[in-house]
């Protein structure tokens, strides 16, 4: 009996014992935890006095400082443009653009600049925007920045979350994240930026499609060496991102490339390495859309000389559907063709020759970035393809 009365004893002491160890354990993980975001975003407070740290959608421990203080990088508030025929004197035709069409009025905005300034606030086509480029993420996103209303300006902390850029506006001094246009610190916590269609395209194939449109002038107010890539390498592609915690997705190399679409709640992505077997994909997510490869844009992110860099694609995405027709697409003799009327079109969606000249198909919510990138902010992306890819 004493023995049976021991072990019972001996079975709840232990039980009380291990108990107060989790409950020790949890505890102090909560009280170091909190402390440590307390204190990150004490810190903060003081270089941003400010900022209303207590509006946040996120952990304040998944911003990091890049390195660079705020506006260490600084932003282009007073844009200055030249014509194609200006600009052809210090930038290679190959080299990539950010093309932007606002009713009528077409800009493009060398990376060769942006990867130095990564934000430019403008106007055009009369609707305010933010042309944005976060080399880490080699993400390119336009948006309008206007938000109930008011025009807001934009400029870079100088600090990263999942290693894309964290912006800020300077009248409320809200941090926002780049890669989804959402406000995450601030007063404008759980606000979210409407994307403007663009892409990212060859020099010579914008000034193609407008010979009258504008190039982003190197006379930016800044010294900078334009033309040359301080991130020589990283896009390399079975290196890993910058300050980048976040357990890679192994369905993709981080540093491959991909467009996304997006239907509603869910997303496709495409990977670049399946458009060298198959440079248009006509596809249904959502809508009958295509999508259109141009072999021969240079990297911003490979060589120290971006002129000297290798050659990868120009991708862009489209609805195919046009005056209640569906369009199939090919390449015909290097020329993007449609099977129903014959025309040919460009890589910007503009039937060039054919009975349907002069027409244009409606972008589709797309947008290029490295896949690493992509796949942290949205893990549930579809990849297209992957049978493909994974096939020897």
């Amino acid at each position: 009996m004493q023995s049976v009365l021991t072990s019972q004893h001996y079975k709840k002491w232990r039980i009380a014992f291990l108990s107060t160890c989790l409950l020790l354990v949890v505890g102090y993980w909560f009280v170091t935890t909190s402390s440590v975001t307390a204190d990150t975003w004490l810190r903060n407070k003081v270089e941003w006095p400010r900022t209303d740290f207590s509006k946040t959608t996120v952990d304040a421990n998944e911003i990091l400082s890049g390195g660079p203080p705020k506006d260490g990088i600084p932003a282009i508030d007073k844009p200055r443009f030249v014509t194609p025929q200006e600009a052809n004197g210090w930038l290679d035709e190959k080299e990539p653009v950010i093309a932007v069409v606002i009713n009528g009025q077409a800009r493009s905005y060398p990376l060769q600049i942006l990867i130095w300034h990564e934000i430019v606030n403008d106007e055009v086509g009369g609707i305010p925007i933010s042309v944005t480029f976060c080399p880490l993420c080699n993400a390119s996103i336009v948006f309008d920045r206007r938000v109930n209303g008011d025009v807001l300006d934009f400029g870079t902390t100088g600090k990263l979350r999942k290693s894309d850029m964290v912006m800020y506006d300077r009248q409320t001094e809200s941090w926002w994240q780049q890669f989804t246009g959402k406000g995450i610190v601030g007063d404008y916590a759980g606000a979210e930026l409407q994307q403007i269609p663009a892409g990212i395209i060859a020099f010579e194939d914008f000034k193609s499609a407008y010979p009258n449109g504008d190039v982003l002038s190197r006379k930016t107010g800044s010294s900078r060496p334009y033309g040359r890539n301080p991130y020589r390498g990283y896009d390399r592609i079975g290196d890993m991102p910058f300050l980048f915690d976040d357990p890679v997705d192994k369905r993709l190399p981080p540093m491959e490339r991909v467009i996304s679409v997006r239907n509603g709640e869910q997303q496709r992505i495409y990977p670049f390495s399946l458009f060298k077997g198959q440079p248009v994909i006509n596809d249904e997510f959502g809508q009958p859309l295509v999508i259109f490869s141009k072999q021969g844009t240079l990297s911003v992110l490979d060589e120290s000389d971006i002129a000297n860099s290798r050659l990868i694609p120009s991708v862009t995405a489209f609805s195919r559907q046009l005056n209640g027709q569906t369009l199939n697409f090919q390449l015909v003799d290097g020329v993007l063709t449609d099977a129903e009327t014959g025309s040919q079109w460009d890589l910007l969606g503009r039937a060039v020759r054919g009975p349907l000249r002069g027409q244009q198909l409606s972008p589709v919510d797309s947008g290029v970035y490295f896949a690493f990138a992509w796949l942290a902010f949205n893990p549930d992306t579809e990849i297209y393809g992957l049978d493909l890819i994974a096939s020897p």
